[in-house]
């Protein structure tokens, strides 16, 4: 496991995303093969959007680290708990969802400019994504971040692929028109090899283009958040949603489905 600079933290801090290479090298083959168990046995939460073009399709799916050990091996014993707690200045690392995202060569979708936090039952300060690829990236379909985004004090509204809002009656602001705004903003993207990681917080603003290459792009981010953690109401169905799970708005972040794993 890679360690976690203090000059590192910093950085997070300041810009809420870093580059942290090899960080996850050597969970990269039993991370594949739980992505492939994944593949051939979705979650009831696996939602794969298919292009209209008939390009394609771009798998997704989320809350599988429980029945596939590849994920919880990954999650339970890689240090990433204790990563994350130093990333996020936290005393603890409790640990949220995963989330697999698997691009096949020529999809032509991309993935939307947004905020993960709007999206969740969890609020914070203190969050990190760890998203791991298991294929090299090439800088022309590396993810994008606008550095600094996430202390704008701003949650934009959360939208599907289709640009419906995610929430009924939300009129919240719009994310920024990056196709035409993008040079206003610090920009942070990096090529990528297998088990590199970007950690990001969760109100760090992003998106990916489409997978243009001849090549699939798997990757998996693994969702953590630290000491002020809570359960924030929603007015719809959150993503990933927790239908079974009855939470009261503010009440502390906690449950067998989100362990604290560092300290253990």
């Amino acid at each position: 496991m890679v360690g976690i600079s203090d000059d590192l933290v910093d950085a997070f801090d300041r810009d809420g995303v870093v580059l942290i290479p090899g960080m996850l090298a050597a969970a990269v083959t039993d991370l594949a093969g739980a992505v492939a168990e994944n593949m051939a046995a979705p979650s009831r939460f696996e939602r794969t959007y298919r292009p209209a073009d008939g390009t394609a399709p771009f798998f997704q799916d989320f809350c599988n680290w429980q029945r596939i050990p590849g994920y919880r091996n990954a999650v339970l014993n890689s240090g990433m708990a204790e990563a994350a707690a130093k990333l996020m200045r936290s005393n603890t690392a409790r640990f949220f969802h995963d989330h697999v995202l698997v691009k096949e060569p020529g999809n032509s979708m991309p993935t939307p400019w947004h905020q993960d936090q709007p999206y969740y039952l969890v609020d914070g300060a203190k969050s990190v994504s760890f998203w791991v690829p298991l294929d090299p990236v090439p800088a022309e379909i590396a993810l994008e971040y606008v550095a600094g985004s996430h202390k704008w004090g701003k949650d934009f509204r959360p939208e599907r692929f289709d640009g419906t809002s995610l929430y009924a009656g939300d009129e919240s602001e719009r994310v920024p028109d990056m196709a035409t705004r993008k040079n206003e903003f610090e920009i942070r993207s990096w090529p990528m090899q297998p088990g590199d990681v970007i950690a990001f917080a969760f109100r760090t603003l992003h998106g990916a283009p489409a997978n243009t290459t001849a090549n699939r792009r798997r990757a998996i981010s693994f969702r953590w958040v630290g000491d002020d953690a809570h359960f924030v109401k929603r007015n719809g169905r959150t993503s990933p949603p927790f239908p079974d799970l009855e939470i009261q708005d503010g009440a502390p972040f906690e449950g067998a489905e989100f362990p604290q794993v560092w300290p253990k």
